[in-house]
């Protein structure tokens, strides 16, 4: 009977953001495939060091070595080809991880081949590979590959994920009227529809699915997912986004409405692993304390077009 993969969590991962494959990758965008290729090649029996997303997908797949069976699937996603996914696989094999599924298409795009392996999330160093999988309705983000990552020699115990609202949890339509009209017209307009729940961002889905592997958990004396939203909103733009949450019928452990408060302190406090955010002037001071991935607007949906 064929492995159904709508059931576990689905998480889509470039090797470059497993492990860290800058140099590597300089090679490719100066020298060319072929000098890539022949230098992965001879250096395959090489450790790959740990990526940006590393310590994220190691903590997901501890998820499974529990009473409740297979929860979270990790499959490689790689524009890389047969001859150079050895270096990968031998790297995933030394770190232990859990990992025997990989797409690699020899440069060609990834996103087609995302639905049919039912990705929930999508991490990847590509932009233009991050950006068809959210044209394709997947929840995606392009991480960004710096030094800062969850410690290394820390294992995790509680997995933090932190969620920008607009553009990422929620549609873009509120803050094109911000960027378009400005900070008034967006309080206004939050305020007289704050009953009217947003229409679902690209990470709505994934963090409904968040929320059904944390209800597995309940009655554990641990619960190893925590979520925060943390967002620029303030009141009173806050209870149209507490009240759209509350009609999806999901609910996030933290919030924080900061007002054009710097997210970058809040993030470090919380300790989060990943956080998810739609513009890069969030992201960037981000990624210096944690691990940060920018989602991209759908095409059609940049609020600044």
């Amino acid at each position: 009977m064929p492995y159904d993969l709508s059931k576990p969590l689905v998480i889509g991962i470039s090797s470059r953001a497993l492990f860290n494959l800058e140099e590597e990758n300089k090679i490719f965008e100066e020298q060319g495939v072929e000098a890539y290729e022949a230098y992965q090649v001879a250096h395959e029996n090489e450790i790959l060091q740990k990526g940006a997303a590393f310590q994220l997908i190691k903590a997901f797949l501890e998820l499974n070595n529990t009473e409740l069976g297979r929860l979270v699937e990790v499959i490689i996603m790689s524009r890389n080809n047969a001859n150079t996914c050895l270096r990968i696989f031998n790297s995933i094999q030394y770190y232990g991880l859990d990992i025997t599924r990989a797409t690699l298409t020899s440069g060609a795009e990834i996103a087609p081949y995302l639905k049919a392996f039912k990705t929930d999330l999508f991490l990847s160093a590509n932009s233009d590979d991050v950006q068809s999988a959210i044209n394709d309705g997947i929840a995606a983000g392009r991480i960004l590959t710096g030094d800062a990552h969850a410690d290394p020699k820390q294992k995790i115990n509680q997995i933090r994920i932190a969620f920008d609202g607009d553009a990422v949890l929620f549609s873009a339509e509120s803050e094109k009227i911000f960027q378009k009209n400005g900070i008034q017209a967006f309080e206004e307009h939050e305020k007289v529809n704050a009953n009217t729940p947003m229409a679902k961002g690209p990470f709505a889905n994934f963090l409904t699915k968040l929320s059904y592997v944390q209800q597995l958990f309940k009655e554990k004396d641990i619960q190893p997912i925590r979520t925060a939203l943390v967002t620029s909103r303030n009141a009173p733009a806050h209870e149209r986004a507490v009240k759209t949450l509350r009609n999806w019928g999901v609910s996030i452990n933290e919030a924080f409405f900061l007002g054009g408060v710097s997210k970058t302190e809040v993030l470090a406090a919380f300790g989060a692993h990943i956080f998810f955010d739609d513009q890069d002037i969030h992201t960037e001071p981000a990624s210096t304390v944690v691990p940060a991935a920018t989602v991209p607007y759908r095409d059609g949906d940049n609020p600044k077009e």
